[in-house]
C-alpha cells in the first residue's frame, strides 16, 4: 500500500526534484561557491518532498497541473529546508544528524549554515515572484510569509523553545491545548501554506475558489497535527536508522510531547482520528492522492 502510493507519486517527486536543481543552479550561478554548496547540500538531502507534493496535489485538485505548481513547490521546499538548517543549530534543537546525513552546520560550520538558511528563505520569495503570474505571485508571497513567519512556523519555534526554558519567555506547557497551539504554528502552518499555494497556482489570475481554500485549510489542520503526533511517537518508538535523525531526544530534554502527555495508546488513537478528518477534507477537494497521503502519515514508521 505505502509502496504503491510512492510509486504513483514518483513522477511528481521527480518533477519537483528536477525543478529544485535547475532553480537553485540558475539563481546561485553567481553566488559564492561555498554558499551555493551549503544551500544545495541541505536542499538536496534525501527526502520525500512532502510539502512540495502538497502544493502539486492541491493544484491538481483545483484544476491545474504539475508545471503550474512547480515555482510554489520549490519555494515551499526552500522555506522548509531553511527551517531545518536553523532548527538543527546548537542554539536551537542542537542536532547533528538530518535525513541520515550530518547537519549543515556540522558539515559547513555554524556561520555558513546560518547564511545558507537565510539565502534559501530569501530565494523562496524570488522564485515565487518571478515564476508566477503577477496576482498569483503576490498572494502566494503573502501566504508563504504568513505560514513561515511570526504567527506561523517561527512563532511556533519560539513557543517550543520557551516551553523548554531555552529562551526567557513564559512558556510552560501543561495541557493538550497549549501543546496543540505550538504545533498548529510550528508544523501545520507551512502545510497550510503549501496547500493554499497549490490552489492559487491552479486558479491563477481569476482568484482562488473559497470552497477549495476552506477544504485545503481543513485538510492542513488535520494532516499537520496528525503528522506531529506521529512524529512524537516515532521519537519514542523508532530508531535513528529508520528516521534519519536522533531519537529519544524529546524525553531527554524533558520536552512535553503527545505520548508524554496522553500516553502512547491515546496518541495513536488521536493520530488515527486526525487522519480520518484529513481523508474527509481530501474528499471535499476531490483528491484521492491527498487522502492516501493522509493515511500514510498516520501509518509511517520513519
Amino acid at each position: 500500500m505505502v509502496g504503491e502510493l510512492w510509486a504513483d507519486l514518483k513522477d511528481r517527486q521527480d518533477a519537483v526534484e528536477a525543478a529544485l536543481r535547475s532553480t537553485l543552479a540558475r539563481y546561485t550561478s553567481d553566488a559564492p561557491a561555498a554558499l551555493s554548496a551549503a544551500m544545495g547540500y541541505s536542499l538536496f538531502a534525501p527526502g520525500k518532498r512532502l510539502r512540495p507534493l502538497l502544493v502539486v496535489l492541491a493544484c491538481e485538485a483545483a484544476g491545474g497541473g504539475t508545471e503550474q505548481a512547480l515555482p510554489a513547490a520549490c519555494a515551499v521546499e526552500m522555506v522548509h529546508t531553511y527551517s531545518l538548517v536553523h532548527d538543527d543549530l546548537p542554539a536551537m534543537d542542537d542536532d547533528d544528524l538530518r535525513r541520515g546525513l550530518p547537519t549543515c552546520h556540522k558539515k559547513f560550520g555554524e556561520a555558513l549554515a546560518i547564511l545558507a538558511g537565510d539565502a534559501l528563505l530569501t530565494l523562496a520569495f524570488q522564485v515565487v515572484g518571478e515564476g508566477c503570474p503577477p496576482r498569483t505571485a503576490a498572494v502566494s508571497c503573502v501566504e508563504l510569509a504568513a505560514g513561515a513567519g511570526a504567527v506561523g512556523m517561527v512563532g511556533g519555534q519560539v513557543l517550543d523553545l520557551a516551553a523548554e526554558g531555552r529562551i526567557e519567555a513564559p512558556g510552560r506547557v501543561e495541557t493538550a491545548a497549549q501543546l496543540e497551539n505550538i504545533h498548529r504554528r510550528k508544523t501545520e502552518a507551512l502545510f497550510r501554506a503549501s496547500l493554499r499555494l497549490g490552489v492559487h497556482a491552479a486558479q491563477g489570475e481569476r482568484g482562488a475558489d473559497p470552497a477549495a481554500l476552506a477544504a485545503a485549510d481543513d485538510y492542513a489542520a488535520a494532516f499537520g497535527l496528525a503528522f506531529q503526533v506521529t512524529d512524537d511517537l516515532l521519537d519514542v518508538e523508532s530508531t535513528a536508522e529508520k528516521t534519519g535523525k536522533r531519537v529519544n531526544k524529546d524525553a531527554a530534554r524533558g520536552k512535553l510531547t503527545y505520548p508524554g502527555l496522553l500516553g502512547v495508546a491515546e496518541s495513536r488513537w488521536k493520530a488515527a482520528e486526525l487522519g480520518k478528518e484529513a481523508v474527509h477534507a481530501a474528499a471535499r477537494l476531490g483528491s484521492d492522492p491527498l487522502a492516501r497521503l493522509a493515511r500514510y502519515v498516520v501509518e509511517r514508521d520513519r
